[in-house]
């Protein structure tokens, strides 16, 4: 995970940490004040909301990576791969085998 991806979640957490703070202060809270403790929440859900597409996005971008990247090693080493592939294969039907 890149340091800007653990950046995101980390504000992410805090966002959302903050926000139980304020449902719970909304508990003992006045009617005004529940106003502005709710649009508080409001605008944190929505800081939540834009924060983890920013990670969707960065997920997204990174498997797109790491496809092309497999692809190209697939077509610049294909016996290779078949060798991969049919060793995981065996693997697989050895512990399925086993239980």
């Amino acid at each position: 995970m890149s340091q800007v991806e653990s950046m995101l979640i980390d504000d992410a957490k805090d966002v959302l940490r903050e926000t139980a703070e304020l449902i719970e202060a909304a508990a003992n809270a006045s009617p005004e004040e529940s106003k502005k403790i709710y649009a508080k929440i409001a605008e944190n859900l929505k800081s939540a909301k834009h924060r983890l597409v920013e990670i969707e996005s960065a997920a997204v971008e990174k498997a797109k990576v790491a496809a092309k990247k497999t692809d190209e090693y697939v077509h610049d080493h294909p016996w290779q791969a078949v060798g991969v592939g049919a060793a995981v294969g065996l693997l697989i039907g050895f512990l399925v085998a086993r239980r």
